[in-house]
């Protein structure tokens, strides 16, 4: 343009900015695909293999977008995150139609990005839970002759059979557990809720030696209490821990934005305060999020609420 228009600017740089602000979407940038990272956000846009109706596909771009509603300063937790090498590694292709193609790529891509980013935790925002078995398999990989644990916040045990329709995102944790790519003994469900699972898939869960804490025993037992039996669960003989964190364990009325909405969720500070822990202890080395639809959410809250979550959590990365 030969000649400059007074006040005309592109999209970027026509919105207001403190220049003594750092906004997590400026700080979290693309990465350059050499830098060695602390922590990646990867997204895995899947919802065709919901049970129900889900635009999970969009929730990595709904995350994003929501980038720009936070900064990276918490007097909270006497915290900035802005030189904390974290960076946005960019979404997994994910195939129109064929699901177990999409879990094949979640898998190799993770694997290969595992062998260039050794010391990485990787932060993935599905997608739905089917998302978290290739996940996983390829998270244990990067500790060959040892073994894994795994925190799962959830309301459901997803642990479907997969007689009756296949691997869905019902079924995550059956694949799992049958699959052997980690003990039972070292998993730990928190925030399952009642009238939202069936008797056999409870069963199911405990014959394997998963530990189980409901919604209930979180209000009633205090989130720090319930985290310290998880974690000598989980953390019994593991090399590493991975977090996997459905977001329908929050209340309905915190997180409006999921398929499987229901009362009696955890609240979002015994969340907050749990992923600041978990970020803080060297042995949780995965995390991801799953289960949101920003298609029915009420003013993108819960997309927002996850990328707190994920905040809080590295914030308890940056006091390792």
């Amino acid at each position: 343009m030969s000649h400059e228009i007074p006040f005309l600017k592109a999209p970027d740089q026509a919105v207001f900015r403190d220049h003594l602000e750092t906004k997590v979407a400026h700080w979290i940038r693309q990465w350059d695909g050499q830098e060695r990272l602390l922590a990646g956000i990867i997204g895995i846009p899947l919802s065709k293999s919901s049970i129900s109706l889900s635009g999970a596909s969009a929730t990595p771009a709904a995350i994003r977008a929501a980038f720009k509603s936070f900064t990276t300063y918490s007097m909270e937790y006497g915290v900035d995150l802005q030189d904390l090498a974290v960076r946005d590694l960019g979404d997994i292709h994910m195939h129109v139609t064929d699901i177990a193609e999409c879990h094949r790529r979640i898998e190799e891509s993770l694997r290969a990005l595992y062998k260039e980013q050794p010391g990485m935790i990787p932060i993935i925002f599905g997608g739905d839970h089917s998302t978290s078995c290739p996940s996983l398999k390829a998270f244990v990989d990067r500790y060959p002759g040892q073994k894994v644990g795994i925190l799962h916040f959830d309301a459901h045990h997803d642990v479907r059979n997969f007689e009756d329709g296949g691997v869905t995102n019902g079924t995550p944790f059956r694949g799992i557990l049958e699959s052997g790519v980690v003990d039972g003994h070292n998993i730990v469900q928190i925030g399952i809720r009642g009238f939202m699972n069936a008797k056999p898939y409870h069963d199911y869960v405990k014959s394997k030696g998963v530990q189980v804490y409901t919604s209930r025993d979180v209000r009633r037992l205090g989130m720090d209490a319930v985290l310290d039996q998880a974690l000598l669960h989980a953390g019994d003989g593991t090399e590493a821990l991975y977090v996997s964190f459905d977001v329908d364990v929050i209340d309905q009325a915190f997180a409006p934005g999921c398929p499987a909405i229901g009362t009696g969720g955890m609240n979002p500070w015994d969340a907050l305060d749990a992923l600041y822990r978990l970020g803080s202890l060297s042995t949780v080395q995965g995390l991801d999020f799953v289960c949101i639809d920003p298609t029915i959410d009420v003013r993108n809250v819960t997309s927002r609420l996850a990328v707190q979550l994920m905040l809080s959590f590295l914030a308890g990365v940056a006091a390792r």
